[in-house]
């Protein structure tokens, strides 16, 4: 599943570290201004000259900016389904850690590839009052129909956080509910901690020797049928 994960968060929320202290931002308030204010921020540090000093100003942005609005636990739970059940705390703990990891290192990486696209964010269809909504967005690309990107989003004590993203119609979260519950049936809770980690001992040595990233759809096909 890399990269298309990545596609999310080329045009992620704008929200300030420390995700379980920090406060509701008081603007700007809306779930769609948020994302258009983080995207600008994104597309800023992308047009820059492809160079290491960009790449670690987009892993500040990355850990800053984006990780912060979205509720791994949530992802993590959906993903799991009732298997999350099964977990003790500790577990689960484990399994939202590790989750994050694997999508946080992949979005981060694949943001490189965006470099110059245009995202456009569609009006927000929502009542006043309403606490989970659906942002959706578009990405242009020069001969090819528009990569749709929409975010489905709650409101709590910390803001608005992304649980799910769906690219292409596809959702992130549920691409990857297959296969851990073949994990574990075959292996148990612990198996799919062990899997995760394993996946991300992988993707950190694949980064380190990587010379180019692989194309959205491609990665994104890849990881509805892999294992964790």
């Amino acid at each position: 599943m890399r990269k298309l994960l990545a596609a999310l968060a080329v045009t992620l929320v704008l929200a300030s570290p420390g995700a379980g202290a920090q406060l509701r931002a008081p603007t700007p308030a809306r779930p769609d201004a948020m994302m258009s204010a983080l995207t600008a921020e994104v597309m800023a540090v992308l047009e820059k000259d492809a160079s290491a000093a960009r790449s670690d100003e987009l892993a500040r942005l990355v850990e800053s900016r984006i990780v912060p609005v979205f509720d791994f636990e949530r992802m993590t739970r959906l993903a799991l389904a009732r298997n999350w059940r099964l977990a003790s705390p500790e577990q689960q703990a484990a399994l939202a850690a590790q989750f994050k990891t694997l999508l946080v290192r992949t979005y981060s990486r694949a943001l490189l590839e965006f470099h110059g696209q245009a995202i456009e964010y569609k009006p927000l269809r929502a009542a006043a009052g309403e606490t989970e909504v659906t942002v959706r967005s578009a990405m242009r690309r020069p001969g090819v129909e528009p990569l749709t990107i929409v975010y489905d989003m709650a409101d709590g004590v910390t803001g608005w956080k992304v649980y799910d993203v769906k690219i292409a119609g596809v959702s992130l979260v549920l691409a990857y509910r297959e296969s851990f519950a073949a994990t574990v049936r075959a292996n148990g809770i612990d198996g799919l901690i062990k899997a995760l980690e394993d996946k991300n001992r992988q993707n950190d040595a694949a980064a380190a020797g990587a010379a180019k990233l692989v194309p959205v759809f491609l990665i994104y096909g890849a990881a509805r049928s892999s294992q964790p």
